[in-house]
């Protein structure tokens, strides 16, 4: 029986029609031994342009599609929760309970989040087995990929790189799958790192955050350089997961009878997608 990936997906940009591409055309081409068993999104059509035309995409492709607008579901309750951190969890978990009621019969043997906007409950990531992808190393810092960069920066690291990792009721804390790094010295990398330390003899980094944000060199190369390589690494990972590779087991990461501590990397694999991209 192929190995059974499920789908989860907001839809918002093309990035994530970008990746779903990239694992459809590897499951064609049996690089991935495994199936897209169903598709879900928390948006419904109509609410955006860009989630419809994936829907259509989706549906072209004869793979089962299931949306359930979270825009919809019990907005007085959602905007609560926007003041009360705990009338949201309370939401999240009734939310979720009517996904799992949608997708139960699925029986997926992992889920993906690719693009997914909403945070999960425990009602759902205690029921179905879900990766999600990080934009830091194991042990590396936490928050948005925006708060990641400055963080590199303000720590001044050699390297960087992204994880994905299995979703838990803690944010962003779950066991590491699989992961990559980078150098993020020499290269383009040394006059930015240069301008940078010539800017904070008269600025607070603060400032530089504040006057620049995304747009000062030394982040956008972090972000160009990282960004390249999300794809190849959630790629790489769903092929490792339906080819046997490694699989989880217990709430552990395994390979053959080895369990793979702080993850399993991937290096090799995401340098070799991109030479053949």
């Amino acid at each position: 029986m192929a190995y059974r990936i499920g789908w989860f997906t907001t839809a918002c940009d093309r990035a994530a029609t970008e990746l779903f591409n990239a694992v459809y055309d590897g499951i064609k081409r049996r690089e991935i031994k495994g199936e897209l068993s169903f598709v879900f999104s928390n948006r419904e059509e109509d609410e955006s342009a860009t989630s419809d035309d994936f829907f259509a995409l989706v549906r072209s492709l004869e793979i089962p599609l299931i949306t359930f607008s979270s825009q919809k579901f019990k907005p007085e309750m959602r905007a609560s929760g926007r003041r009360d951190e705990e009338v949201l969890k309370k939401w999240r978990s009734e939310y979720d309970r009517e996904v799992i009621q949608r997708i139960g019969g699925f029986e997926p043997d992992i889920i993906i989040l690719a693009g997914y906007m909403l945070i999960v409950s425990g009602e759902i990531c205690r029921r179905f087995d879900m990766l999600n992808l990080h934009p830091a190393v194991p042990g590396g810092p936490t928050g948005t990929w925006q708060e990641v960069i400055w963080q590199l920066i303000k720590e001044e690291q050699d390297r960087t790189g992204a994880m994905m990792h299995f979703v838990t009721e803690e944010l962003d804390k779950g066991p590491t799958a699989t992961y990559y790094t980078f150098s993020i010295r020499g290269g383009q990398f040394t006059r930015l790192w240069k301008e940078l330390e010539e800017n904070l003899r008269n600025k607070m980094l603060s400032q530089i955050i504040q006057e620049e944000d995304e747009d000062n060199p030394l982040f956008a190369l972090i972000r160009a350089e990282g960004a390249k390589r999300e794809i190849p690494l959630i790629f790489n990972t769903i092929k490792e997961f339906a080819n046997g590779k490694i699989r989880i087991e217990d709430g552990k990461v395994m390979s053959g009878e080895e369990i793979i501590q702080g993850g399993y990397c991937l290096n090799k694999q995401v340098e070799e997608y991109l030479k053949n991209v």
